[in-house]
């Protein structure tokens, strides 16, 4: 009996870490995301919720998730093949990877975009999992994006360095995760 309970203990705090413990806070490569900005876009009717570490925000992040749902987009395949080529184009972006499986409908993209901001500049790595919705027509995308900031030469070395090691092993964990619905729970800005 105390070898079932123990197991059962082992068992939940597995369950535990492995899931979402609930819709407003996300786990991934083993921290917690709470979901701070959530919208929908009056620009392309996109659903957004965007989930941040503690004590960060939309205006100021290291690291955030971001899923997102489009009612009108129909063919996540086409969707991620235009952004690559604005990628490609785009002086500001350098394209990673670009994976797409066929049979599932499912596409992946990774790039490093410069960004300048008030007078800082700074990379943001981004990969993006786009797919059609399990239930319903539209897409669901599954974003982590991670920032650096660099002053050097050598920082700008060190990050490119940085994100090759990682880009593999980062864009393999989108692949697996599964996209978590999106909250229509409206957030303040």
């Amino acid at each position: 009996m105390n070898y079932i309970f123990k197991l059962f203990i082992v068992l939940l705090f597995c369950a535990y870490s492995i899931l979402p413990a609930k819709a407003e806070n996300i786990h991934f490569d083993n921290k917690i995301y709470d979901l701070k900005y959530s919208d929908i876009s009056k620009l392309n009717n996109c659903i957004e919720n965007e989930y941040f570490l503690s004590g960060e925000s939309k205006d100021l992040w290291t690291s955030l998730i971001g899923i997102y749902y489009y009612p009108d987009v129909k063919n996540p395949l086409k969707y991620a093949r235009d952004i690559d080529e604005k990628v490609e184009s785009d002086n500001k972006c350098v394209l990673l990877k670009l994976v797409q499986n066929k049979k599932q409908d499912i596409a992946v993209i990774s790039y490093l975009e410069n960004v300048e901001n008030n007078g800082r500049h700074f990379f943001i790595y981004n990969i993006y999992k786009y797919e059609k919705h399990p239930k319903t027509s539209g897409m669901m995308v599954l974003r982590y994006a991670k920032r650096y900031n660099f002053l050097t030469d050598e920082d700008i070395k060190n990050i490119g360095l940085e994100i090759r090691k990682i880009n593999n092993d980062y864009m393999e964990k989108i692949i697996a995760s599964p996209i978590p619905p999106v909250s229509g729970k409206i957030l303040e800005k």
